[in-house]
């Protein structure tokens, strides 16, 4: 089996909860909330937990990583958070039944984030089998590009998921254009080069970048790596579509004396960061 092509393809689908919510929030003007959480840690039973906080709190759209030992993305928080995930046993299999645990509880679209090997390892018409009848509805895979991903997008798309790429402050217009005809859902932009963790101030460059993602795709934007701060969402407000906020939020777990002090920790954290989206600086005018 190979994984590499010259020309990305697109697959059309029918929307997803991840497509209509971004609808919705373009209807009203709203800025969307993206949180990310690493299955697993401290256990499963606890991530479920914590994901239906999340919901009832206004995250508009939650990604679960899959622990994996090698996470060279990722800062030093959410490495740790892989590490005790994996020390508590949890796989993708478990990642799969805990998406299909929550579907029967919250209608909250649900991403997968994981790196190509564990899927590589299930098989992708195996994981795309599962993820669909688990009830998630994207995939995000942090170290796979377009051109490497032409099978797997496939195994996704025609099970009616969204197959969400990330692209990077060093990516030419001509990798942009290449790596928005690759995504669907949303596309998940990169405010700063080096992994993911959180920062006092957002990149000067980021409004420019911002701009030239905008020239390339019409699909929702959604900007990570150092969001942590209602200030930082605040000024997304005219920039993007969603904010994706994801170390401050492991680091909540980290820093909590047990399972329900951290769900309680997680939702006053969500709430904060979603009333800067919706009373932004510079909020997105409704249908822009």
């Amino acid at each position: 089996m190979t994984h590499a092509a010259t020309t990305p393809m697109t697959i059309t689908t029918n929307p997803t909860r991840i497509s209509r919510r971004f609808a919705e929030l373009r209807r009203t003007g709203e800025m969307g909330l993206v949180a990310y959480l690493t299955a697993g840690d401290p256990s499963l039973a606890a991530t479920e937990k914590f994901v239906l906080a999340l919901a009832e709190a206004g995250a508009d759209v939650i990604e679960l990583g899959v622990p994996f030992s090698d996470p060279v993305a990722d800062g030093p928080v959410i490495q740790r958070a892989s590490e005790r995930a994996l020390h508590a046993g949890t796989t993708l299999g478990g990642v799969l039944s805990l998406v299909k645990s929550l579907r029967e509880k919250t209608e909250v679209p649900l991403v997968l984030f994981s790196y190509f090997n564990p899927v590589l390892q299930m098989g992708l018409e195996k994981f795309g089998d599962a993820a669909k009848a688990a009830g998630a509805d994207g995939v995000l895979i942090t170290d796979l590009t377009p051109e490497e991903g032409v099978e797997y997008r496939a195994a996704i798309s025609s099970r009616g998921m969204d197959t969400i790429f990330l692209a990077a402050p060093t990516s030419t217009d001509l990798r942009l254009a290449i790596i928005a005809k690759a995504t669907s859902g949303f596309l998940y932009l990169i405010s700063r080069t080096g992994v993911t963790g959180t920062k006092d101030q957002l990149a000067d460059e980021l409004p420019a970048l911002a701009r030239r993602v905008r020239r390339v795709t019409e699909l929702p934007i959604a900007i990570g790596f150092g969001i942590s701060l209602p200030g930082h969402v605040s000024v997304l407000g005219g920039l993007a579509d969603a904010a994706v906020v994801g170390s401050a939020l492991v680091e909540e777990i980290e820093r909590a004396e047990g399972v329900e002090a951290a769900a309680a920790a997680l939702a006053a954290r969500v709430k904060l960061l979603k009333g800067a989206a919706v009373a932004g600086m510079s909020r997105r005018e409704p249908g822009a």
